[in-house]
Parts: C-alpha cells; structure tokens; sequence
C-alpha cells in the first residue's frame, strides 16, 4: 500500500474503480531470469492487482543480482589454446575471467 494512506480508504476507493489486489501468502524468494544471470529478490512481498480483467504484479523484496556463468564451447578452448600456445585449462580459465570473449582471453595469454 502507499505510506500516509488508510488501508481501508484505499481498498475502498480501488474497489469503486474497477481494481482488485490480492498478496500472494507465504512467498520468501523469488527470482528473475535473464540471459546475463538472476536478480534474487529475498524477502518478498508480491501482490497480485487486477483491473479490467489483467492481472499485474507487483514485487517487493531486497534484491541481489546473480550473474549467469559463462558457458564456455570446447571448440573455443581449443582456439585460444592452440593460439596462444598454453594448456587447454589455461584457455578456460582465461576464457571464464573473459566472460567467454575469445579475442581478449588471447590478448591477456600473449601479453603475460
């Protein structure tokens, strides 16, 4: 609800326009996806408002973002490996620290 508003008086005036809200009981996490990782929202409150036969959410909480962990292609491993002349976990590894970007990983194996 909004700060300074009577619960009551909102719920009424909300009713009067058409708008339902309902909270979701019980919730204690929830995440969103993305491709680039998961904003984690703990503590959360989510509530349910409908209006004119949609129904919208709204999500409160104390959020953390996750980033997603790079997948790296063998056949990646394998290039910057043979490129540069290091173990294939070499490669990897400077391939994960470059987020998978092949160009850079190659650039910080040969400037060493």
């Amino acid at each position: 609800m909004m700060p300074g508003v009577n619960p009551k008086q909102m719920k009424a005036a909300m009713k009067k326009m058409g708008m339902k809200m309902d909270e979701i009981e019980d919730v204690t996490k929830v995440v969103v996806y993305t491709p680039n990782g998961n904003y984690v929202f703990e503590n959360a409150q989510v509530v349910g408002i409908t209006m004119q036969g949609q129904t919208s959410y709204q999500l409160t909480g104390d959020v953390h973002f996750e980033e997603a962990e790079v997948e790296i292609p063998e056949t990646d491993v394998e290039l910057v490996a043979s490129q540069t002349s290091v173990s294939p976990d070499v490669a990897r590894e400077a391939l994960v620290e470059c987020k998978g970007d092949i160009a850079e990983a190659i650039l910080k194996l040969t400037s060493v």
